[in-house]
Parts: C-alpha cells; structure tokens; sequence
C-alpha cells in the first residue's frame, strides 16, 4: 500500500502536506482574515515582532537584517538570526534566507522560509516552507521537530492575534 492511500490521522500535522521530508517543514493555516491584512503582519516590522522576533525587516530583495530571538541550548540557537530577502511577490509570497548568526558547534544552518498568501473564501490559507534542514545531522533533525511544533502552535497563535488586533 502506497502512502498516497493510508488513512489519514488528523492529529498528524503532516496529514495535509503528506509524508514528512526531513529536509522540510510544511505548515498549511487556514486564517479568517484577509489576505491583504495577512500580508501586512508578514512584512511590516512592527507587527512581525508581535507574533515572530523584532527586527529591522525591509521588503526589498538582498536587504539583510538581523531578528532577535531566545536562544534554545537543545538545538544550539544562539537567539540571534541573520536574515535576508530572497524574492516576493507582493502580496503572495515572501523568501526569507536564514542563519544563526552565533551557531553551536554542529549546528550551522542555512534555511530558506517561503511564507505564501492565497485567498480562500473570507479568509487567507497562509503556506509555511522552512527548508534546507540536514536529514543527517541529529541537531538539526531536533531543531526540526522542536521548530515544526512552534510554527504550528506557537508562532500561528501569536499571528492569529496580531491579525485580530489591526
């Protein structure tokens, strides 16, 4: 039997994105706000350190900047994040390149986020790709599975109610 058709567990945070990929995480959020409201609290600094980490965000490809954070020993996280534009597409889809500034030793990353805006009814589905994750290097599988849970819950929650307070 073929993955394609095995049951599906909605307690499975894979079940709509299929089988995990240990280089990825996939995340699919239904928001019931509009997608021009969702665009706003992914690109405008001030609303993105309400639900993600203060920085000096600029929507302009190759602006690098730098998020504070809180360090997490487990997965060697310094706290601090380098980051930089990769592409967008105004108002669909925003790709952030990401690295610890100060890494672990064995704990180097070089991630891509892809964040993508689609409408769907009243709403917006918001897509999360967190990619480039080593499937060999046990730190990084643990930052994987630590950081797929806090961008499903955690970090989701906190936009929810950014969204909900503009």
């Amino acid at each position: 039997m073929s993955d394609e058709f095995a049951p599906v567990d909605p307690a499975d945070p894979t079940h709509l994105t299929g089988p995990a990929d240990p280089t990825m995480i996939r995340v699919d959020q239904f928001l019931p706000h509009p997608p021009a409201k969702v665009w706003r609290a992914l690109t405008e600094p001030e609303l993105i350190a309400g639900w993600l980490m203060p920085g000096d965000f600029r929507l302009e490809v190759g602006h690098r900047y730098t998020m504070q954070g809180v360090p997490i020993p487990a997965t060697g996280f310094s706290g601090t994040v380098q980051a930089e534009v990769l592409a967008f597409e105004e108002g669909k889809s925003l790709r952030i390149g990401w690295q610890d500034a100060h890494p672990a030793e064995g704990a180097q990353v070089d991630w891509a986020i892809t964040w993508t805006v689609e409408a769907e009814g009243t709403g917006t589905r918001l897509f999360l790709v967190h990619e480039g994750f080593d499937p060999d290097n046990p730190v990084q599988q643990r930052a994987r599975t630590i950081m797929g849970g806090g961008w499903r819950t955690g970090i989701m929650s906190r936009l929810g109610a950014v969204l909900e307070r503009i």
